[in-house]
C-alpha cells in the first residue's frame, strides 16, 4: 500500500466520538495504575487478590473494549460482528459495579482507597459507559440471546470466588464471605445475576431502539399531552 493510499484511509483528524473514548480510557487505566501503586506502598500485592475484584476486572474489560472501539473508528473501519454484543456485556458489567457498590459497599472498609480514583471506576465510568451506550449510533440491535454472553463471564467468576472464599479464605466483597453463612451467599448470588440479567435485558433493549433519547423525549411529550 502506497503512502498515499493509506493517508486516505486514515483520518487526518481523530473524530470527536473517538477522542472523548479514549480519553475516558486513559483516566480509567490511569486511575487502575494509582490504586495499585496506592496499595503497594502499604505493602506487597497479591495480583490475583488485586485483579480479582469484579469492579477491576469490569473496569480494564470496559477500557479495553472501549478503545479498540474508538480505533477502529478513528481508522474508519466496520467493526467486527463480536464486538456490538461484547460493548453490550461490559456496559452491563459497569452498570452492576456502579448500582452495586452505591448501594451495598459505599462507606465500607477497604477496596480502592484513592477518592479520586474510586470516584472514576465505581461513579464516573459506569455513567459514562451508560452514556455511551445510550447516546451513539454505532452499535446493532442485538438478540436477547446474547444475555448467554452477558451472564457467562460473572457465573464464572463468582463460582471462582465463591471457590476460593471456601479454600483460601478470600474473597473480595463482605456480601460474598463464607462466615455470614452460605445461605445468605447464596441469596446474594442470585440476587447479583439477576441484577446482571436485568441491566443486559435493558442494554439489549436499548440496542433495539435506532435513537432511544430521541424515542424517550417523544414519549414524555406524548404523556403531557
Amino acid at each position: 500500500m502506497t503512502g498515499a493510499a493509506a493517508s486516505e484511509r486514515i483520518p487526518r483528524t481523530v473524530p470527536l466520538r473517538a477522542g472523548v473514548r479514549i480519553a475516558v480510557v486513559a483516566v480509567v487505566l490511569v486511575a487502575v495504575a494509582a490504586t495499585f501503586l496506592d496499595t503497594a506502598s502499604r505493602g506487597a500485592v497479591n495480583p490475583f487478590n488485586f485483579f480479582g475484584f469484579f469492579t477491576m476486572q469490569s473496569n480494564i474489560a470496559a477500557a479495553v473494549v472501549l478503545l479498540l472501539t474508538a480505533l477502529l473508528h478513528v481508522r474508519g473501519a466496520d467493526d467486527p460482528e463480536w464486538l456490538v454484543p461484547v460493548r453490550a456485556a461490559v456496559t452491563t458489567y459497569m452498570l452492576v459495579v456502579g448500582v452495586v457498590y452505591n448501594l451495598l459497599l459505599a462507606g465500607l472498609a477497604g477496596g480502592v482507597e484513592l477518592p479520586w480514583a474510586n470516584w472514576v471506576l465505581h461513579v464516573a465510568f459506569p455513567i459514562y459507559a451508560l452514556l455511551d451506550w445510550v447516546t451513539t449510533s454505532d452499535r446493532r440491535p442485538l438478540s436477547y440471546r446474547v444475555l448467554r454472553l452477558i451472564l457467562a463471564y460473572p457465573l464464572i467468576w463468582l463460582l471462582v470466588v465463591l471457590v476460593r472464599g471456601a479454600t483460601d479464605g478470600w474473597v473480595p466483597y463482605p456480601f460474598l464471605d463464607p462466615v455470614s453463612g452460605y445461605v445468605a451467599v447464596l441469596l446474594y448470588a442470585v440476587g447479583i445475576a439477576a441484577a446482571i440479567g436485568g441491566f443486559g435485558a435493558l442494554v439489549i433493549l436499548v440496542s433495539r431502539s435506532a435513537d432511544p433519547v430521541a424515542g424517550l423525549a417523544a414519549r414524555v411529550r406524548r404523556s403531557r399531552d
